[in-house]
């Protein structure tokens, strides 16, 4: 195994940072911990909250995002942060509880399912949502330390979830209006609105 090296990346959410790994940390798709409760689905995200600063977890394939309270500052904690994930994946710790055989295409499906909030579209407008969120918003959002997330289209509404960066971000507002729903009410006659709503 090649030596694990990680650099600090901010995000437009000053509370959130991302640590970008150079391999894959996560092949199961994009997943979020707000809670120690909720973190019990993975070792790393749980250890992570006994830091008391750790609000919420998003992992991706490469990349953690971290956000923290507002009551301590990024120049504080980062290193300490860093070299932690550093050692913990270096030392093989676990990211999630369930390790997947990633030779079996269908199993990794079945943990996405189960990993993402997301539903699955069943009519043709929200399919075409869904390959829009795809190929021109999710890219995007990512490349901040975030996630979005279709839960439904309903009279004219298109409801997502934002998660990692993008969650409690100041920004989040301009990101939802000013680019997704504008993209998506260019690109899809249909949709009227786009809101935010809590996974």
């Amino acid at each position: 195994m090649s030596p694990v090296t990680i650099y600090c990346e901010s995000t437009p959410n000053p509370n959130s940072m991302k640590f970008v790994f150079n391999m894959y940390i996560n092949r199961v798709g994009p997943v979020e911990f707000t809670s120690y409760k909720d973190a019990q689905k993975s070792p790393l995200a749980a250890k992570l909250f006994d830091f008391p600063f750790v609000t919420s977890v998003f992992f991706a394939s490469n990349y953690i995002s971290i956000n923290k309270g507002a009551f301590v500052e990024w120049e504080e904690v980062m290193l300490e942060l860093r070299e932690f994930l550093k050692s913990y994946i270096a030392a093989g710790g676990k990211v999630l509880v369930d390790d997947v055989d990633y030779s079996k295409e269908e199993e990794i499906k079945q943990k996405q399912a189960q990993a993402s909030a997301e539903k699955i579209p069943e009519t043709e407008i929200e399919r075409h949502i869904m390959s829009v969120l795809d190929e021109y918003i999710r890219p995007a959002v990512e490349g901040d330390g975030g996630n979005v997330l279709f839960q439904s289209f309903e009279n004219g509404k298109v409801s997502v979830v934002l998660q990692g960066a993008c969650s409690g971000c100041p920004s989040s507002t301009i990101t939802l209006k000013a680019g997704i729903e504008a993209l998506l009410k260019r690109m899809i006659p249909e949709v009227e609105e786009v809101v935010a709503v809590e996974g």
